[in-house]
């Protein structure tokens, strides 16, 4: 079972409260069934101790989980997904104070839930209104994008039966790193009939299209050798290991049944599944392991592009064996957030934007370059980032282009596994910029990029600086 780090306290909160209640236990039954006083028990329950390891051990033995139930990562999500929800200035409510959200989400875990959902649901009825109002069409209520992205979340982007099943999958057809299109187009022919076709260009911008009445799967022409193996991959996933895919999406609380978060998820296993048989997680993690992380040298040793490769960087979690816990995201110059995955307790704002100051902004500023940064949050936490800037299309002078920025992150203690960290002062609180996760809910009052007051504030003017300057409401400042 890992041990958390030696220099960080873990806390039960209510999650082992929960833990107690699913097995049926009282107090005095879990305390007989780990060993302690029902005291020490209660004491644990209320996170007035933080739990040692030798209880730790005794928990995982007697529940069957491990040390990450009780990481902090998914309380510090609900934390901000609440005080996202009540900094919402159309729900007309004051927002309380950060340190009692925070106290929500720890120790009333299903209330907070159920506050984030009821926000959700009035968001989804005040867009249909509008819509309604305006003699449009109703759209669907709810987001299964935002589902699909809970899920991954709550897996820590990590499926290991996915991942074992690739590894056998790349050891049967014998695949090498950057030649596996072959090989998958034979299999494809062999075991499920299906041939592979080249699309005629410009009929169709689908990277890949499976046509199952006649058995024809139709490739873009504009693909390279590893984009062409991803989509033969992905397609092998959903013909070969479909109930494995249905099993783990449809056992997912956070899908809502029947609907199209279901498929949406489908397909991003497949993918995942991919992703793992063109890097085989043994042989991915340990040749990441040896380049420190360079993510252009494992894009040329595996023959996939540089995107596919922090995606699959950001899914090394497997008991262990563990890579670097990242997040990972992609982003367009306006902000619009396409993909984001985390094994970290790093969060992403839902509403209102995320923060100008992060480094994925600047990487349209350098296309081409890897950027790096060292951020802290305003919970003083700090992360190392990587940015860099990708294009999509292009075939032809006319044709239209899509450029984005990807970004990888991990918390600081981390870094020094990086090669990109290589002459940066990690340890100096000077190397750091100040970031949040987006103005809506950053408590950050001296932030000359703010674009709006912070939940419970108002923006004053400064006129010897020419800036807008946070007041407090209770301060009674001057007002834009």
């Amino acid at each position: 079972m890992p041990r958390p780090p030696a220099d960080r306290k873990v806390y039960a909160h209510a999650k082992l409260r929960r833990l107690r209640r699913e097995h049926g236990m009282n107090q005095v039954d879990m305390a007989h069934a780990l060993g302690i006083s029902t005291s020490y028990a209660n004491q644990l329950e209320q996170s007035q101790r933080p739990l040692t390891a030798s209880v730790l051990l005794r928990i995982a033995e007697v529940f069957g989980v491990d040390a990450e139930f009780f990481s902090e990562a998914a309380e510090d999500r609900l934390t901000a997904d609440l005080r996202a929800a009540l900094a919402d200035e159309a729900c007309g409510v004051e927002s309380p104070a950060a340190e009692e959200i925070a106290e929500a989400a720890r120790d009333h875990p299903e209330v907070a839930r159920a506050l984030v959902a009821l926000h959700r649901r009035y968001r989804d009825a005040a867009e249909q209104t509008a819509v309604l109002s305006s003699g449009g069409t109703l759209p669907v209520p709810g987001d299964p994008h935002d589902e699909v992205r809970d899920f991954f979340y709550a897996h820590h982007n990590h499926f290991e039966p996915l991942d074992t099943e690739a590894e056998r999958t790349a050891e049967k057809l014998e695949l090498r790193p950057g030649r596996c299109a072959d090989p998958l187009t034979v299999r494809l022919a062999d075991r499920h009939g299906v041939r592979v076709v080249r699309a005629a260009a410009g009929r169709s911008i689908d990277a890949r299209r499976y046509d199952p009445d006649s058995g024809l799967l139709f490739l873009s022409p504009w693909l390279s050798d590893g984009q062409r193996a991803f989509q033969l991959a992905t397609q092998l996933a959903l013909l070969e290991h479909a109930p494995l895919l249905d099993q783990l999406a449809g056992s997912a609380a956070e899908l809502t049944p029947a609907s199209p978060a279901l498929a949406l998820a489908r397909i991003g296993l497949a993918n995942y599944f991919a992703g793992a048989v063109l890097m085989p997680y043994t042989l991915f993690h340990t040749t990441a392991e040896e380049v420190r992380y360079d993510i252009e040298l494992l894009s040329a040793r595996f023959g996939v592009g540089f995107e596919t490769v922090c995606h699959r960087l950001s899914t090394l979690q497997r008991t262990g064996r563990r890579g670097v816990p990242f997040s990972f995201l992609r982003v367009d110059r306006a902000g619009n957030i396409s993909k984001r995955q985390s094994a970290t307790d790093f969060h992403f704002s839902r509403l209102g934007g995320t923060c100008p100051l992060w480094t994925v902004y600047e990487a349209f500023s350098a296309p081409g370059r890897i950027l790096t940064q060292v951020a802290e949050m305003p919970d003083g936490k700090r992360y190392f980032w990587i940015a860099r800037t990708i294009t999509r299309g292009g075939f032809g002078h006319h044709a239209p282009r899509a450029e984005f920025a990807v970004a990888l992150g991990c918390e600081l203690r981390h870094a020094h596994r990086l090669v990109y960290a290589e002459g940066i002062a990690l340890d100096d609180p000077r190397a750091a910029t100040p970031i949040g996760l987006g103005c809506r809910i950053c408590e950050r009052r001296d932030c000359a990029q703010r674009a709006r007051p912070p939940a419970g504030g108002r923006l004053a003017v400064d006129p010897d600086r020419r800036t807008y300057v946070p007041y407090p409401v209770e301060t009674g400042g001057p007002v834009t």
